[in-house]
């Protein structure tokens, strides 16, 4: 019997996401939890690499755990067809199956976002909260100024060195998805927090050579996990209802949307591929002027009547 083609093929897939696609850690995590899934099944039905992969077998294999969420078929059959799709572009299937491999359908949820006011509570607590001068409470509140004012992601903000902050400018340069490169403004507030940190920065202090903007408490870089801490905590004191830091980020963008900026323009400050992505933003603002409407207008709630006689 042949050795397995699997585990090589495994291994490779995995440096395509890192190297050549430039995926986050996470991503790549998740991707290949899902292959090695499709892998151990087919080695069941007794595959001995990516080329005795069939559509059938991929269709099997989705259908294999009943009690999966539709949002998860749909997130494995998208990490079939990467796979299947490198695998042949690699030489090692002479077909792709997972060419014709469909996803059901997975309704979008709206993005988690609160109004200016609660906004505005929860910049106001984290000020207050700095305002002994503590230096992790100067983060903490540069940190949610940063995430509101840029709209960014938690991974990128993490990423993100003291040399890609330009404070006169008020300009923040910051990696995103497949490593695209982006500069997003900010305004007086976030700089004002951003300023207020970097002099207490050195109190922290900081890992020698450490160039990271934002830092632990024992001086590395911050990771993602302690800014979402961050941002429930400082959500929470401040009475709104505990949120992730992404919800900061569909909270900037809906309310850039509803003082008028261009959807192009919010669609290059997110850092969306597509278009699409961006629109999410418009249906949301939809949905807070129809509630604002059914609260306010005295004639929401009434019954349409016919007036044909």
């Amino acid at each position: 019997m042949t050795a397995s083609k699997f585990p090589r093929a495994l291994a490779d897939f995995a440096d395509h996401l890192r190297l050549e696609r430039g995926r986050s850690a996470h991503t790549v995590r998740a991707y290949l939890a899902d292959v090695r899934s499709l892998v151990a099944f087919a080695q069941t039905e007794g595959c001995d690499g990516p080329g005795d992969l069939t559509l059938a077998l991929l269709r099997r294999w989705l259908g294999s755990d009943p009690a999966l969420a539709r949002t998860s078929v749909a997130r494995r059959a998208s990490a079939a067809r990467s796979f299947t799709r490198w695998c042949q572009r690699r030489g090692l299937a002479d077909q792709d199956p997972g060419a014709m491999l469909l996803s059901p359908r997975v309704r979008a949820a709206l993005p988690t976002v609160i109004d200016a006011d609660d906004a505005s509570a929860v910049m106001e607590h984290a000020a207050v909260a700095a305002d002994d001068g503590a230096p992790l409470a100067l983060r903490d509140r540069a940190i949610v100024e940063a995430l509101y004012a840029t709209g960014c992601r938690v991974g990128e903000l993490c990423g993100v060195d003291i040399a890609d902050l330009d404070a006169q400018g008020r300009r923040l340069r910051v990696l995103g998805k497949g490593r695209k490169e982006r500069v997003v403004p900010f305004g007086g507030p976030a700089a004002d927090a951003l300023r207020d940190w970097l002099t207490a920065r050195p109190l922290v202090p900081p890992n020698p050579g450490e160039e990271a903007l934002f830092i632990g408490a024992r001086g590395a870089r911050i990771d993602q996990r302690a800014v979402r801490n961050v941002v429930h905590r400082l959500t929470e004191q401040a009475g709104v209802t505990s949120l992730a830091p992404h919800a900061l980020r569909h909270t900037a963008a809906t309310h850039i949307l509803e003082g008028g900026a261009d959807l192009r323009a919010v669609q290059e400050l997110l850092g969306h591929a597509s278009l699409a992505t961006t629109q999410r933003y418009t249906h949301v603002s939809v949905e807070r002027l129809r509630a604002v409407f059914a609260q306010a207008h005295p004639r929401a709630g009434e019954e349409g009547r016919s007036t044909a006689r």
